[in-house]
């Protein structure tokens, strides 16, 4: 079993930035992706990025060159660095672990970019 715990989310103005945590506990493969998903009201979840055990990195389209997502392998430990963030970025925002074939969340961290 995976736990996740999330932290950094918060109220910030547009154009600000916020660093999000996730720290996993339980057991993890060598294999696993950790990334963040996010959930405006109304709207459908969707992935923002997610980083492999070999530091790859995928980011959706609408926030590369804006974002970064970092890993520290030995704590299991993922942080999203989020710059010039956009009042439509206003989400709750979600740790994934996937290995294998199972999907670990977290509880989700609110993130609110006020214009």
């Amino acid at each position: 079993q995976v736990q996740l715990v999330e932290s950094g989310g918060g109220l910030v103005q547009a154009g600000g930035s916020l660093r999000l945590s996730c720290a996993a506990s339980g057991t993890i493969f060598s294999t696993s992706v950790m990334g963040w998903y996010r959930q405006a009201p109304g709207k459908q979840r969707e992935l923002v990025a997610e980083i492999n055990l070999h530091y790859s990195a995928f980011y959706a389209d609408s926030v590369k060159g804006r974002f970064t997502i970092s890993r520290d392998n030995a704590k299991n430990t993922v942080w999203l660095q989020m710059n010039s963030l956009k009042p439509e970025e206003t989400a709750s925002y979600c740790c994934n672990l996937r290995q294998l074939s199972s999907n670990y969340w977290g509880q989700g961290t609110l993130v609110t970019v006020s214009s």
